[in-house]
């Protein structure tokens, strides 16, 4: 049985996901390591052929919901980047290291933005 904490989590991404209109669920895992780890990959395509792919990987620590990796990728149809959050530690010069957001042409700093925010930018941003 997973953690309270990690089941609510899911259970408010699904919820989200089955309120957006013009997507398609390609891939949703669960991929559950004990009851306090989960990976988590979902692959959304977007009604305008656009694709946002999420990949967390979640653990409890104190109590707490902790994301230990994620990536928020969202590239058009013909596989240009849009924009991608990550905490990769690849820029140790951006003062939110090492939370990022990779636009077209350059990287910000930037904290995790929560799941629910990600989708719905995703189905506002414009391509580049």
């Amino acid at each position: 049985m997973l953690h309270r904490l990690i089941e609510a989590h899911l259970n408010a991404v699904e919820k989200a996901l089955d309120q957006l209109s013009d997507i398609r669920v390609d891939r949703y895992i669960e991929e559950a390591l004990s009851s306090q780890r989960m990976n988590f990959r979902i692959r959304i395509r977007i009604s305008n052929g656009n694709l946002l792919e999420v990949n967390e990987a979640l653990q409890i620590e104190s109590n707490t919901l902790v994301w230990v990796d994620y990536r928020y990728h969202y590239q058009d149809a013909q596989n240009q980047l849009i924009f991608r959050y990550d905490n990769t530690p690849h820029f140790p010069d951006l003062s939110s290291f090492p939370h990022h957001k990779h636009l077209p042409t350059q990287v910000i700093a930037c904290t995790r933005p929560k799941l629910l925010h990600v989708f719905q930018e995703a189905l506002t941003e414009q391509q580049p």
